[in-house]
């Protein structure tokens, strides 16, 4: 996927560089200690100052390359305002750091605003109690879950906190940057109600993690909403997308490369999760399998643990989608465990 697109700034910034990828649109990168190594940090010049897109993790790698950016290319260059896109930790970790180092207001949706601050607050061990059955229903193995729940609090670990106060960006505002307004649209499915930021007279479109050139963005199911179609909501926002924004944005994402190409990538991604659940109506043919027996064949690399509870969660949003679309069908069983067999 992704061999049609257009790719104008490549390689990647260096640790510390900027690009500029439209006058008065600066790019940089911030380190994740994941598979997916980055995170892409947007400058957006306004007539005060510059408006931060997205904060990066809340771990010291983030806050020293912040710190080396600040000192370096943005030196003199005063920030004032920030803009997260959505709860994520890689997005909003350091949102409590920046608010209170440099004074900057927080802008957010409302929904992941509050998931935030709920998860700011939560136990230590996220609700292990909630998670532990759930897993086990889907046939996670005792071992496995307890990997999975034995990360503990990582939200708290890995985020600063947000300020106590923000202001809300919903879909349908024009957002204020400077001389320049930007059109928030929002959308659910990777996070709750994501926002990306639309500029149609300089053809610019930052798609936060809704649409990236090269990966498919985890669109998940966790113990909180087990029923929960988030495929069907991630599916029609990327066709609302498509009718939305026109073919010819420079889309700036969360992860990976700025990309031209954006209703191509739309239907690469639509045709991706058509293509996955395709194999699992082919896996579940010949007899009723469990979320956790799903998982190894789709996701036919190794996984830790971390990645164990993003594929868990992936499977069930599909299996949850085929089940609304009458694709599959639940298989009671004398074990407890949920299984599925092709309708």
């Amino acid at each position: 996927m992704g061999q049609d697109l257009e790719f104008p700034f490549s390689p990647a910034p260096e640790p510390g560089q900027l690009i500029e990828v439209a006058p008065g649109v600066k790019w940089f990168r911030l380190p994740l200690p994941y598979r997916l190594d980055h995170v892409n940090i947007y400058l957006i010049e306004g007539t005060e100052g510059w408006t931060v897109l997205d904060t990066g993790l809340g771990t010291d790698d983030c806050r020293g390359a912040w710190n080396a950016v600040l000192s370096g290319p943005m030196a003199q260059q005063p920030l004032n305002a920030m803009v997260v896109t959505h709860f994520h930790p890689d997005h909003v970790g350091l949102a409590g750091w920046l608010a209170e180092h440099f004074g900057l207001p927080l802008s957010m949706p409302r929904p992941e605003y509050l998931y935030s601050l709920a998860l700011q607050y939560a136990p230590g061990d996220l609700g292990a109690d909630m998670h532990r059955p759930f897993y086990r229903r889907h046939g996670l193995s005792e071992q496995v879950t307890e990997a999975v729940l034995g990360r503990g609090h990582e939200y708290l670990r890995r985020t600063t906190g947000v300020p106590t106060t923000y202001h809300r960006v919903q879909h349908g505002d024009v957002l204020d940057v400077g001389a320049r307004e930007f059109r928030v649209l929002t959308g659910g499915g990777h996070a709750l109600e994501q926002a990306m930021l639309y500029r149609p007279d300089e053809r610019l479109f930052f798609a936060a993690d809704q649409v990236i050139a090269r990966i498919s963005p985890n669109v998940s199911v966790h113990a909180m909403e087990p029923d929960l179609d988030a495929l069907g909501i991630y599916l029609r926002s990327l066709s609302l997308l498509r009718g939305s924004i026109a073919d010819d944005v420079l889309v700036l994402p969360g992860h990976g490369l700025p990309f031209y190409g954006l209703h191509v990538r739309i239907a690469e991604l639509i045709a991706h999760h058509e293509q996955r659940c395709n194999a699992i109506a082919v896996a579940c043919q010949g007899q009723p399998l469990s979320v956790a027996e799903i998982v190894p064949l789709i996701f036919h690399r190794s996984l830790d643990e971390h990645q164990t509870g993003f594929a868990f969660g992936e499977v069930l949003a599909h299996v949850n989608h085929m089940l609304g679309r009458d694709q599959l069908m639940l298989q009671p069983s004398a074990d407890g465990i949920e299984r599925y067999r092709a309708s």
